[in-house]
């Protein structure tokens, strides 16, 4: 027994002069316990950012691996998981963000000298595969059948995001004052997001604010909007429920002239013009007012895909249409859009047999063996 400890005290001074010590006890703590004493507590970040790890981590993570100590955790149990997640998750994207949620919280654990190592980078661990899913657009004509298929009051809306490319919530976040007749531009400077059902104010995804092209049939039909339906004044918390409150003057609100929560709009005013349009099916008889068929791809975001292909069609710079929709990269843009520019490589070489064939030189006759032919 007295050999036993010697041999363990020896190891301890080994793994402390190597920095891997960590005491047993430390790592007896429950992961449920670590995240809700330790993890969560010192989380950052945006609140709707917040919001998302916390349901992550309270319907996924605490449910299948809560119970064990973090010492615990082994390989065997995260490959289990990974496998759970993949029967249980339909989205390999939000299978990625649990996993990549759990790998942050071990880390933490290993910054907090709780665990050695991150069980999450064992090689035998392998993350699913993050598809390459293509951005799909409607044709111009089904957008503009939903246009016209939306009420009036709401119309502005499909206009603003299939004409400029703002997201849902930048579009209920904009203000008259965002909007410059002179310059032919849009400033988005904000968007109405909500947690729990909680309206508030925020900056646009990425804390960043931009200037987007407006086209003119874009203006004229805000004008209209502004003189058929004035803006009104609205008081929200800024930055996250419970903020400072701010006063912005909005160019769509609901008829009682508060800001429009999202979900509810797309339940009663976007589904019921989608099916009006012929996009989806009619609500099935006796179905409540709000049980729509679901429609991931035909969720107001199609507008900014819509948007996206036009533009890359018509020749945009790849540069230019990521500055307008707010990437960080043009990588991004083009690893999402890329495919809807089917012209790339036939546009260069039609400018080049214009440039390198036949220019006017009459002196020679076309049909002679020595004329200059187009490459």
């Amino acid at each position: 027994m007295l050999e036993d400890a010697k041999a363990w005290l020896r190891r301890t001074a080994t793994d402390e002069e190597r920095g891997e010590f960590v005491d047993p006890r430390d790592g007896s703590i429950t992961l449920a316990d670590y995240i809700a004493t330790h993890w969560a507590p010192g989380r950052g970040g945006a609140p709707k950012t917040q919001d998302g790890q916390e349901r992550r981590t309270r319907l996924h993570i605490v449910p299948h691996l809560g119970e064990i100590p973090l010492r615990n955790i082994a390989a065997t149990d995260l490959r289990a998981f990974i496998t759970t997640l993949g029967s249980t998750v339909s989205s390999i994207d939000y299978q990625r963000g649990i996993l990549s949620e759990l790998s942050s919280i071990l880390e933490a654990a290993v910054d907090d000298k709780r665990l050695v190592r991150n069980p999450m980078r064992a090689k035998s661990v392998r993350w699913p595969k993050s598809p390459r899913e293509r951005r799909d657009a409607w044709p111009m004509a089904t957008a503009l059948r939903v246009r016209d298929a939306i009420n009036s009051r709401n119309r502005i809306a499909v206009v603003v995001g299939l004409g400029c490319g703002l997201r849902q919530g930048e579009v209920f976040g904009l203000s008259p004052e965002d909007v410059d007749y002179e310059r032919g531009v849009l400033h988005v400077r904000r968007q109405v997001q909500a947690i729990h059902g909680r309206l508030y104010f925020a900056l646009p995804k990425g804390k960043k604010v931009r200037t987007v092209d407006m086209p003119r049939a874009v203006a004229e039909e805000l004008k209209r909007h502004i003189e058929a339906c004035p803006p009104v004044v609205v008081e929200l918390p800024w930055g996250k429920p419970g903020g400072p409150e701010k006063k912005v003057s909005l160019l769509l609100t609901t008829r009682f002239g508060n800001a429009i929560a999202v979900n509810t709009w797309n339940t009663y005013t976007w589904k019921p013009a989608l099916a009006k349009a012929g996009v989806i099916p009619p609500r099935a008889a006796g179905a409540k007012s709000w049980q729509w068929a679901a429609a991931p791809k035909d969720g107001f975001h199609v507008l900014r895909h819509t948007y996206a292909s036009i533009m890359l069609e018509a020749g945009e710079s790849v540069v230019t249409l990521a500055r307008w929709l707010g990437h960080s990269s043009p990588a991004i843009t083009l690893g999402y859009y890329a495919h809807f520019m089917p012209e790339a490589g036939s546009k260069g070489r039609g400018t080049l047999d214009g440039l390198l064939g036949e220019r006017g030189d009459t002196s020679t006759s076309r049909n002679s063996p020595d004329s200059p032919q187009p490459l």
